[in-house]
């Protein structure tokens, strides 16, 4: 099968595009693990990215596991029950993981139907506008599973407990608008502009200095494990080590002359 991913660079802006349209783009074949991690901490060592949009080729952004591949037993799932426990660890664990850990802004287009592992990756996104094609759904329970790439964590901090566990306990597939409702999207899209809109968004966020960008994906995540006293100290000490960039005198020096600043990364 194809490489999970298939990755373009348009200016400052990176492209990572799910890459085997005819299965649906399925995630979590051998080796998927090791080569998302790879490109994603290569794209994060790239100085001249500082945004990135995540879509699917073809009609999906991705349908998840390969359920052909469960049927078979093949692949992650097969062997003993220990085998693919670590399966699971070494491939879905390290494709999730490599998304979390990413440190740029990371915005899911979300062309068509992101169900099971793509829902949950799509949920590591920052930002997610959907196609009104797309669907979004925590399907695992109609194949007899739950979520094993921390689907039940991410979830609800999205759109609440109460709508995760309606999604989880039902197994349901919601569509655009209810995902712009719940807060699981920021915008519906028309198909035909999907891309070009979150291409122009991601424009607009490259725009900004990068190293206060990664500061700043720093502090949510942050915020989302952590209590208000200790996101103040670490704002604290990221908001010194920033005030000594150049980038910072650049943004200041831009401002009082009334010009569009130009930030370096420094």
């Amino acid at each position: 099968m194809s490489a999970p991913i298939r990755y373009e660079k348009h200016g400052n802006v990176g492209v990572l595009i799910f890459n085997r349209p005819d299965a649906l783009n399925p995630l979590g074949q051998p080796g998927d693990g090791v080569f998302i991690e790879n490109l994603l901490a290569d794209i994060c060592g790239d100085t001249d990215v500082r945004c990135c949009v995540l879509t699917g080729e073809g009609r999906a952004f991705s349908a998840g596991g390969d359920v052909k591949a469960m049927k078979r037993r093949d692949g992650l799932f097969s062997g003993s029950k220990d085998e693919i426990e670590q399966a699971y660890v070494e491939t879905v664990h390290r494709i999730v993981k490599a998304f979390w850990r990413f440190e740029l802004p990371l915005i899911a287009a979300v062309n068509g139907p992101a169900v099971g592992l793509g829902c949950d990756v799509a949920c590591l996104a920052d930002l997610r506008l959907i196609s009104e094609k797309g669907r979004f759904g925590m399907s695992f329970l109609k194949i007899g599973l739950i979520a094993g790439d921390g689907g039940s964590w991410l979830m609800p901090r999205i759109v609440g407990l109460a709508r995760a566990t309606e999604m989880i306990f039902t197994a349901g597939i919601y569509d655009a608008d209810t995902a712009v409702e719940w807060g699981w999207a920021s915008r519906k899209v028309a198909a035909e502009d999907l891309l070009s809109s979150a291409m122009e968004l991601a424009a607009e966020i490259a725009k900004q200095p990068p190293l206060a960008l990664r500061s700043a994906k720093r502090l949510l995540r942050a915020g989302q494990n952590n209590d208000y006293e200790t996101v103040m100290a670490m704002s604290a000490q990221e908001q010194a080590i920033l005030h000594e960039t150049e980038d910072h005198m650049e943004g200041v020096t831009a401002l009082l002359e009334k010009r569009v600043p130009v930030f370096q990364g420094k």
